[in-house]
């Protein structure tokens, strides 16, 4: 395979911001997200049974904008990911709809996140809660989506020649 063969292209960073060759930061960054949106609905469950919630629906608005911010950190090292996947190819058509899903969800907690900040924090906002179970949701569709690409398409992962000095 040369340098030019698709496959290999997709395999290689754009640019050291988007991590060393084998080495992605993109997976490495959607743990944030993932992980504030989760703890977000945790706090709200926990928040429709306690006598006052506000701590943990302030706690669950908080969690939100973390997410949201490391969403769009998580998508400019996907993008750097995705701009290297040539045009035509179903990893690409499968990257591009991964991408559209994860913009959707942030643009989705983004609003979550305003919902919430015009209302009262006495009380779970429920809205902002169904949003939320929407919003995680999408995203589990979505990770089932950037896993295809790593691994079933190989997209920043390495070579199987460079997977093999691991078994020899």
């Amino acid at each position: 395979m040369t340098s030019s063969d698709p496959l290999q292209r997709a395999k290689r960073p754009r640019s050291i911001l988007a991590g060393p060759y084998g080495h992605p930061f993109h997976p490495i960054a959607v743990t944030i997200p993932i992980g504030a949106w989760t703890a977000s609905i945790l706090f709200d469950l926990i928040g429709f049974f306690v006598d006052d919630p506000t701590p943990y629906t302030i706690g669950a608005q908080v969690l939100i904008a973390i997410g949201v911010v490391g969403a769009l950190m998580a998508a400019v090292l996907g993008f750097m990911d995705f701009s290297q996947i040539p045009t035509g190819m179903p990893a690409h058509r499968t990257a591009l709809l991964h991408m559209t899903l994860n913009l959707a969800v942030t643009v989705l907690f983004a609003v979550n996140w305003f919902l919430r900040a015009g209302a009262d924090h006495d009380e779970v906002n429920v809205p902002g809660f169904i949003l939320s179970i929407v919003g995680l949701a999408l995203l589990g569709i979505s990770g089932w989506l950037g896993g295809k690409l790593s691994y079933h398409y190989g997209v920043r992962v390495a070579d199987e020649e460079t997977q093999r000095q691991g078994f020899v």
